[in-house]
């Protein structure tokens, strides 16, 4: 029975993302830490749309924002799909101050479905590895002229749907958090490089049947030595919240993690973010001061 009921939420959960995605756009939200943020004075969000890609056929979906600040610029990268139709890539927009943008181009666009572009830099370099949630691989892609070029260079893993993959360096190793077809189960593996071979935990999955913990939710945290994964709340609807959890303990053999009360985003019932909030990519910019970026579903 309680399988039966785990199987129709996680049922509901997806039917739920299907019907709303196209009314996803992206937001920046400011605090003096990720756990308190707000939209900033004289921003109006969401301050990109699906009507703002104008080199992808009939985009109507933005989400899973990743910011990359550069040489005095902000990038932001994230899905653009015509939801309607299952297709479209990983777009890009440049601001000046991170909080007024600009669309730019399509950095990538594969026959298959490329979303969630997780970016992360290793010395010079800059690399992503997108979800392709309809193929049964992880793809590398780096960056030959950032940001605007880039190439393919190889699969880090293969023979499963790897979904939301979200990376951190902690104690020395590399960490990934993904999920494979549902948002209920969450896995680990580890690895001494990012460009390396990953091994998955011993004690992977991390969660098992729970639409309330298990997805990523954007970019994890280090804060005073300090790590936490964001996890999306599925319940009762699809993305309604971003949760955050403290990784007690991590190595290659144990795993502990606590939950943190207060959400990070939550939906608001009303307006661009009425639906859910299902995404934060977070940095500081200075001490005090963070910039974060968002998505919702509005009304």
């Amino acid at each position: 029975m309680k399988r039966s009921l785990i199987a129709l939420m996680i049922g509901i959960c997806a039917a739920a993302a299907a019907a709303d995605s196209s009314n996803w756009t992206l937001g920046i939200l400011t605090g003096p830490s990720p756990f308190e943020l707000s939209t900033p004075p004289g921003i109006t969000n969401p301050v990109l749309r699906g009507s703002d890609v104008t080199d992808l056929p009939n985009i109507d979906t933005l989400a899973h924002p990743f910011m990359v600040i550069e040489g005095g610029l902000y990038y932001l990268f994230f899905t653009a799909k015509n939801h309607a139709a299952d297709k479209g890539g990983i777009g890009m927009a440049e601001s000046a101050d991170g909080l007024t943008w600009k669309y730019r181009r399509a950095v990538v666009h594969e026959a298959f479905v490329t979303a969630h572009p997780f970016i992360f830099k290793v010395a010079n370099d800059y690399y992503m590895i997108p979800e392709s949630h309809t193929e049964p691989f992880l793809r590398l892609y780096r960056a030959t002229r950032f940001p605007d070029e880039w190439k393919y260079e190889r699969d880090l893993m293969r023979g499963d749907r790897f979904i939301s993959p979200v990376m951190v360096q902690y104690n020395d190793v590399w960490w990934m958090y993904t999920i494979p077809s549902g948002n209920a189960t969450l896995r680990l593996f580890y690895s001494k490089s990012p460009l390396g071979q990953w091994t998955e935990h011993p004690m992977s999955p991390i969660v098992r049947n729970d639409l309330r913990t298990a997805r990523p939710a954007g970019r994890p945290l280090l804060i005073d030595g300090k790590l936490y994964r964001l996890g999306m709340d599925c319940v009762p609807t699809y993305g309604r919240q971003v949760r955050a959890f403290q990784v007690t303990r991590i190595s290659p053999t144990v795993y502990s993690e606590a939950l943190r009360e207060e959400p990070l985003v939550k939906a608001s019932g009303s307006g661009w973010n009425a639906e859910a909030m299902h995404h934060v990519d977070a940095h500081q910019i200075a001490k005090g001061r963070w910039i974060a970026a968002v998505d919702a579903l509005g009304k």
